[in-house]
């Protein structure tokens, strides 16, 4: 009798581990297979718009922003909308990394999408990518908060953020 209340008394620790291992995410990654908005050779194509810098929006981190090719005029000269698929990406480095030179801890990503399609993400899609380029989030509400802050206009064209 002992015995088989210790055998189910182990079983149902066994099960209680189980079931709460389970209810806690191994990471921060998303399992829906969602795949980046940039290519893997990004650089090849996209041009930095703004140089290395402090971000006191992206956790301290330096970030470096670039424009894909769609992207690039609407960025810089600031008449045009962005058109659909257009992305700006931003590099972020270590706090310590004042040059961006060193490796990059991660990537956010804003893609353009149609208007009045998404207003609730300003029309834009929004991601945090890994190193591995596993999406860990999609269209995070610190992300779109801080950019309906800054607006459509000159300081925040078309909800960019960047003032000229």
């Amino acid at each position: 009798m002992i015995g088989a209340l210790h055998r189910c008394s182990w079983s149902l620790t066994a099960a209680l581990g189980v079931a709460l291992l389970s209810a806690c995410p191994a990471d921060d990654t998303q399992d829906d297979g969602a795949e980046p908005d940039f290519p893997a050779d990004y650089e090849s194509s996209y041009v930095e718009v703004r140089n290395c810098r402090g971000s006191g929006d992206h956790d301290l981190n330096n970030i470096r922003i670039l424009a894909s090719p769609s992207a690039l005029a609407p960025y810089q000269e600031r008449v045009e909308p962005f058109p659909v698929d257009a992305v700006v990406l931003k590099e972020e480095y270590d706090f310590g990394d004042l040059t961006c030179s060193g490796p990059i801890k991660q990537w956010t990503v804003m893609r353009r999408l149609p208007d009045e399609s998404a207003p609730e993400t300003l029309d834009w899609a929004w991601q945090r990518v890994d190193l591995d380029r596993r999406v860990l989030d999609e269209d995070a509400p610190r992300c779109i908060g801080c950019h309906t802050g800054c607006g459509v206009g000159p300081d925040g064209y078309e909800w960019t953020c960047a003032v000229p």
